[in-house]
């Protein structure tokens, strides 16, 4: 069985929509997915319909951008109540919050680029929330860089002067939520060194008192012999281990399946969680 517990819609910062990439994933052979769309559950009711349609079993989930200690972390949510207000504001904050951001952004970079709000609204659908990607892909529109990678890599950068920050809960408590909504939380990309700083693992620690049930270790930003070192302290704490794409269509060279999740993994998040894997 074939699992990937982590991809994106166009409704956060993926290129297709919820049920394409659910055809996406019957298409790369997977059993199993889940859509992790960032600070939303938009996307669950299409995804569901479409992975019937399309014979594979549908996974409900989040990711939920936190920070700690100035770092910023990446909390997966799989199998929570979508209305469970606790989650639920922080996450709406968080969205209104990376588009004020955007927004932000777009005007610090029109002092040296030709781009504009328009530019960056062009690249979503109606009702997604614009972010650093969508201004991404409106930079390579305009052919001042060529992919979304060197957009990140340059102008976007964390340490840019076009940079600006944007409000995301604790992840300590972004835990919390997500236990108290009912779903299962795991760490994505723990170590994923490349992307800035990772927190350490007295964070983790901190976590798993706070109800951390996983690490997604197999993950393409996560360095080979960090996959190795996210295994022993899972062991350490009891805690699973995942693994998945992180797929974002076409903007990301993430493929569909390229590390995957065992069916023994997905057992424990159905016995945690209080949602139900939609299956065909």
């Amino acid at each position: 069985m074939r699992i990937d517990l982590h991809t994106h819609s166009t409704v956060s910062d993926g290129t297709e929509p919820p049920a394409q990439v659910m055809r996406a994933a019957a298409r790369a052979g997977l059993d199993v997915v889940a859509l992790t769309d960032h600070d939303t559950t938009a996307g669950w009711d299409d995804a569901a319909a479409a992975a019937v349609k399309y014979g594979v079993a549908f996974v409900p989930g989040t990711e939920v951008s936190c920070t700690h200690g100035g770092i910023s972390v990446h909390m997966l949510s799989y199998l929570q109540d979508p209305t469970a207000q606790g989650l639920l504001s922080e996450m709406d904050a968080a969205r209104d919050s990376r588009e004020y951001r955007a927004r932000r952004m777009v005007e610090r970079i029109a002092e040296d680029y030709e781009l504009d709000w328009e530019d960056v609204a062009a690249q979503a659908d109606e009702g997604t929330t614009l972010g650093r990607p969508h201004i991404a892909d409106a930079l390579v529109a305009r052919g001042h860089v060529d992919s979304r990678d060197a957009a990140f890599a340059t102008i976007l950068h964390g340490r840019s002067r076009y940079y600006v920050r944007h409000y995301a809960p604790d992840a300590i408590e972004a835990v919390r939520l997500i236990r108290e909504a009912g779903g299962v939380p795991v760490f994505a990309h723990p170590l994923a060194s490349a992307r800035g700083r990772v927190v350490g693992e007295d964070v983790v620690e901190e976590m798993v008192d706070a109800g951390l049930a996983g690490l997604e270790a197999d993950h393409r930003d996560n360095p080979p012999e960090a996959r190795q070192r996210l295994r022993q302290i899972a062991k350490a704490h009891g805690l699973f281990v995942t693994g998945a794409s992180d797929y974002h269509g076409s903007g990301k060279q993430n493929r569909l399946g390229e590390f995957t999740t065992s069916p023994q993994v997905l057992e424990q998040i159905e016995e945690l969680g209080v949602g139900k894997v939609v299956r065909p």
